[in-house]
């Protein structure tokens, strides 16, 4: 490997770390929800709130990243990422109260906001064109790896946390699992501040700011000497057509020209998130005990998701230039409409018993004599035992022993839960997942590109906060069946109306792209 190629992957691979904490701060809520619920006596809107909230957060980050950027630089802002997410880690840890706990939260969504845009931005600013795909890869990458982790990283500290060890007994993480789950973050986002000092700015912005000598000096340790001439020349050619150009409107993103990638950009980015991928990922231990197979065997199922999900991303990005987009999609979007419509029919076919048995395995603080009332009846929904129970024991009771109630009650496959999950994981992965945003910078025409892709980036940002905020009301009101049943039915809806719309953007221009989807 040459030397200016092994610089280049290590300044990516370290501003990718964003990436990492990126994934790392979204998912590592998953292990916590059961916990702060009964810790902080949350209704099921709080809850949804007490996840969701980062993503407000993250989509007024992601606004406002760029023209900070554009000011100050995009190492700085990166720096300043760091510095969120080592906050709202710490802060979130020692929060006394659900307020605050928020607030917290709402902080790193900040920083995953700013990472999310800039990351990406810089890498592309820096790697020269032939590796360019590969390298600004490495960002999405190291998303999916962050979620992996914090998967991990709750299943250990709540392993940890129920082990005789002396250490882990004087750290209480049996006590304080869920801070620690939140506040391991902190050391990661250390690592990135500090390692984003040896990373110089981007090129591209100092020609922006007129420092010419140092944009050659880091375009020369990217490409050598004289790449670094026709590069840096690149780059003035291209910031003077974008100054003839001027501003563009938003009056011509809703042209009737651009109807139709319009409708198709809108689509996509509605169908990636209302499917309930965010559901899996952040509520994923939740589902998994809905199931009956107890707590700890539900955090691992969770760290199941995590691999999941990165090997299939890995597989999506080896074929999505070799089979297409649309057939990834259409395999994909099949597959997640299948595994949710199983889901549903897995739930749906529940029962729930507590025979004498069940009653004398369930924790001590549940009252006999009250749980006896709703002995050997059998219910055929979550809702109506849930209902039952809470209604002969009390909602609090129910609430803080719900795993142990469920598991000894129920009577479903939990193999065909796992397995339809960890399908829809797959399926989402190889296909909508990451070639949503391929097809973003597919589409759209060159002129008013970056401008559609932050509209519909914004609309692909309000429905995942939809789905999270929502997701526990769902449960509760309409049930798990109910609730996969309705993702289930958008994933029929969308694959039928995204699949007729979208052409095979593989191997042809942006250029001829336009030609095909811009109708004047």
């Amino acid at each position: 490997m040459k030397q200016s190629t092994r610089f280049t992957m290590t300044v990516a691979l370290i501003v990718a770390l964003g990436g990492f904490l990126m994934g790392f701060d979204a998912s590592v809520i998953s292990g916590v929800v059961g916990f702060i619920e009964t810790d902080f006596d949350l209704t099921k809107i709080e809850l949804g709130w007490s996840v969701s909230s980062l993503a407000l957060t993250a989509t007024l980050a992601m606004m406002l990243a760029g023209p900070i950027s554009d000011r100050i630089g995009r190492r700085p802002v990166l720096k300043i990422a760091a510095v969120l997410f080592a906050l709202s880690a710490i802060a979130s840890a020692v929060a006394p109260n659900f307020i605050l706990l928020v607030i917290a939260r709402m902080v790193g969504g900040l920083g995953v906001g700013a990472a999310l845009i800039i990351a990406p931005m810089y890498i592309a600013e820096i790697a020269p064109a032939e590796i360019r795909g590969r390298m600004v890869s490495f960002n999405q990458l190291n998303i999916v790896i962050g979620i992996s982790a914090a998967f991990f990283s709750n299943y250990l500290i709540l392993t940890l946390g129920q082990s005789d060890l002396a250490w882990a007994e004087s750290l209480r993480f049996g006590e304080w699992n869920w801070r620690w789950m939140l506040g391991i973050e902190t050391l990661p986002a250390i690592v990135y501040f500090f390692a984003l000092f040896i990373v110089p700015e981007s090129p591209r912005w100092l020609a922006l700011q007129g420092r010419e000598d140092e944009a050659r000096d880091v375009l020369e340790r990217v490409s050598g000497a004289e790449q670094a001439a026709i590069d840096l020349q690149a780059v003035h050619d291209s910031i003077e057509a974008e100054a003839e150009m001027g501003g563009v409107s938003l009056k011509a993103l809703f042209h009737p020209s651009m109807k139709l990638v319009l409708t198709i950009g809108i689509s996509v980015g509605i169908l990636q998130q209302i499917t309930g991928i965010n559901s899996v990922f952040f509520y994923s231990p939740m589902i998994f005990e809905q199931s009956g197979i107890g707590t700890n065997a539900a955090f691992m199922q969770a760290v199941l998701v995590g691999l999941v999900n990165l090997g299939f991303t890995i597989v999506a990005m080896a074929l999505i230039d070799k089979l297409g987009r649309r057939p990834l999609l259409g395999f994909g979007m099949t597959g997640i409409a299948i595994c949710m419509l199983t889901l549903a029919y897995g739930f749906g076919a529940a029962t729930y018993t507590l025979d004498q048995d069940a009653i004398d395995k369930l924790p001590a603080e549940i009252d006999r004599l009250h749980i006896a009332t709703v002995a050997d009846t059998t219910y055929d929904s979550d809702i109506d035992f849930r209902e039952a129970v809470s209604a002969a024991v009390g909602e609090d009771v129910y609430k803080e022993h719900e795993s142990p109630l469920v598991s000894n009650a129920i009577n479903m496959n939990p193999t065909l839960i796992l397995f339809a999950i960890l399908g829809f994981v797959a399926s989402f992965a190889i296909s909508i997942g990451p070639i949503m945003w391929v097809l973003f910078s597919e589409l759209f025409p060159n002129n008013v590109r970056g401008m559609a892709i932050s509209f519909v980036g914004l609309i692909n940002s309000a429905v995942a906060f939809l789905v999270t905020f929502i997701f526990p009301w769902e449960l509760q009101n309409i049930g798990n069946a109910g609730t996969f049943l309705i993702y289930g039915l958008f994933a029929v809806f969308g694959l039928f109306f995204v699949m007729r719309l979208l052409p095979e953007t593989k191997g042809r221009s942006l250029e001829e792209l336009e030609q095909i989807l811009v109708r004047n």
